[in-house]
């Protein structure tokens, strides 16, 4: 008779495309600005520039049209970012189960930590920026480099004293990918493609996260 498996203490999620119901963070900025950096992105993409330079880029462009934006600015453009759906169902449900419960994302921090306030998340781990005194930002700070989630949910399945086994990962691209790997269970949650989904234990289409809770909670 085959093993039950154990049931999971550990549930870590991207947050962009997945908890939230926009490709991007940082593009949410950009669009609010009617810019973009799309230019930035490519470089990154092919390894022609890292984390730090394409943060500082993205920053650059918002100071061509706001030199002395702040964090603050930031809390304002993206408290109008939707939440996916289901999400307040399904943190509901983990939480009265016990399971700690991680955002491991490349966005940006103010985002995670608003919907860690209104989905109890337990951590929360993205980037963000170090201010002035003022509150302007001048710099990036890298928590999550984009294509280290492995890395990172590893460094944080040591702190929590967990292991791959009792861990289940969510995301929607392939940079998410690397959160499978250090998972027993990854979700391709709306996948980008079919890299993602290639690559998931679980595949969910639907835009909804209630679909889920069997998943992470049989």
């Amino acid at each position: 008779m085959t093993a039950k498996p154990p049931p999971f203490r550990l549930v870590a999620f991207d947050m962009d495309g997945t908890l939230v119901d926009v490709i991007s963070s940082w593009a949410e900025v950009h669009r609010h600005f009617h810019d973009n950096n799309d230019e930035a992105l490519r470089a990154f993409m092919a390894d022609e520039i890292d984390d730090v330079e394409f943060t500082r880029r993205d920053l650059a462009v918002w100071q061509r049209h706001k030199p002395d934006i702040s964090r603050s600015d930031l809390v304002e453009i993206l408290s109008r970012v939707p939440m996916m759906p289901g999400a307040r169902e399904l943190f509901r449900a983990l939480k009265e189960r016990g399971v700690h419960t991680a955002i491991v994302s490349g966005g940006l921090d103010v985002l995670a930590e608003r919907l860690q306030r209104e989905l109890g998340v337990d951590t929360v781990l993205a980037n963000g920026f170090e201010m002035e005194d003022g509150g302007r930002i001048v710099r990036g700070v890298i928590r999550v480099p984009v294509k280290q989630k492995e890395r990172v949910l590893r460094e944080l399945q040591t702190s929590l004293g967990v292991g791959p086994e009792v861990t289940a990962s969510v995301g929607n691209s392939e940079i998410d990918v690397g959160l499978f790997r250090a998972s027993r269970v990854g979700i391709a949650f709306a996948p980008d493609d079919d890299y993602v989904r290639r690559h998931a234990t679980n595949v969910v289409e639907e835009r909804d996260l209630r679909r889920l809770i069997p998943m992470l909670l049989p």
